[in-house]
């Protein structure tokens, strides 16, 4: 599941606003490359809406099902935001819908019992006149 965190403002090409919604995935353990320690976190995607912005606000909080997974992608340059280091990075994340399971199609057999039977009374049989024999 995720989970409809915030949403924000963004201005297509041609100047028209529409807002995107952001979403946050369940939580997970990461181990640090560095320290080879763990950490707690979570991934988070944004998704385009055709939505108002009282609409997005109202939806904070909200559960969809799906996961946000890492995708690749063509190389781009990040800037982290807290140090003003510029990396490149070649993965985003994105909502992926959640995969309905279908149970495989069983179809019934033709054959009859005494079809599946008539052939298997060889020496490897239990008992060729309905009685123990040893």
């Amino acid at each position: 599941m995720v989970r409809i965190i915030n949403y924000k403002k963004r201005e297509t090409e041609e100047g028209k606003e529409f807002f995107v919604l952001e979403l946050q995935g369940g939580i997970e353990m990461v181990k640090s490359k560095e320290t080879g320690k763990f950490y707690v976190t979570a991934r988070k995607a944004s998704i385009s809406s055709t939505f108002d912005e009282l609409t997005c606000q109202a939806l904070i909080g909200t559960e969809l099902p799906g996961k946000v997974e890492k995708v690749e992608c063509e190389a781009y340059e990040y800037v982290i935001k807290d140090t003003g280091e510029v990396i490149t990075l070649t993965h985003r994340f994105e909502y992926v819908e959640e995969e309905k399971a279908t149970a495989p199609k069983v179809e019934m057999s033709k054959l009859s019992f005494n079809d599946v039977m008539k052939d298997s009374q060889d020496e490897n049989s239990f008992s060729s006149n309905g009685q123990l024999q040893h």
